[in-house]
């Protein structure tokens, strides 16, 4: 069995999308059970050096939409223009990736294969096939922060486990 372009994108970034989205519902309802400002979350970093909370959620959509869009301009770059977002902007942020990440149809993506994308950083420029971009880079840095969104929650409390993380899985034979 082969795996479509569109397998490796939509339906992974669809699945991580959603289990964030309901991390972050999680988190929420934590939070405000327990009266954490949820302000203090969106600063919150795991160490001093990291990016905190917000940009790791920023960057998960950034890793799937933005990876998306990315793939269909040829071009990609770190996350830049979502402005200063607090909790619930944040949740929002999410749940909009999700729609547009699911308006993507599978003949389209699927249709990018083989396709160049250049990562632009500051003045240097790395060339990738769509297929060595989503597998060497985007999934592996959506996972990185969607992890670190997870963890950033897990360790202020939120009763998470690694089926929040996983979200919905797509079983079947």
């Amino acid at each position: 069995m082969s795996i479509s372009l569109y397998d490796a994108t939509v339906t992974n970034y669809l699945q991580t999308l959603n289990s964030t989205a309901a991390v972050l519902d999680k988190g929420k309802s934590f939070c405000e059970e327990n009266g954490i400002d949820l302000s203090t979350i969106v600063e919150t970093r795991l160490i001093e050096d990291m990016s905190p909370f917000q940009f790791q959620v920023i960057s998960v959509v950034h890793h799937s939409l933005g990876a998306l869009k990315g793939l269909e301009a040829g071009e990609f770059a770190p996350p830049a223009g979502y402005g200063d977002l607090d909790y619930a902007g944040l949740q929002d942020l999410v749940s909009q990736a999700i729609l547009q990440v699911g308006s993507f149809d599978a003949e389209t993506v699927s249709g990018w294969a083989g396709k160049t994308l250049t990562f632009k950083l500051g003045s240097n420029e790395i060339p990738f096939t769509a297929e060595n971009y989503v597998l060497s880079f985007s999934l592996p840095n959506l996972y990185f922060h969607a992890t670190t969104t997870y963890d950033v929650l897990r360790m202020k409390g939120v009763p998470l486990g690694k089926r929040d993380y996983l979200g919905a899985m797509r079983m079947g034979v």
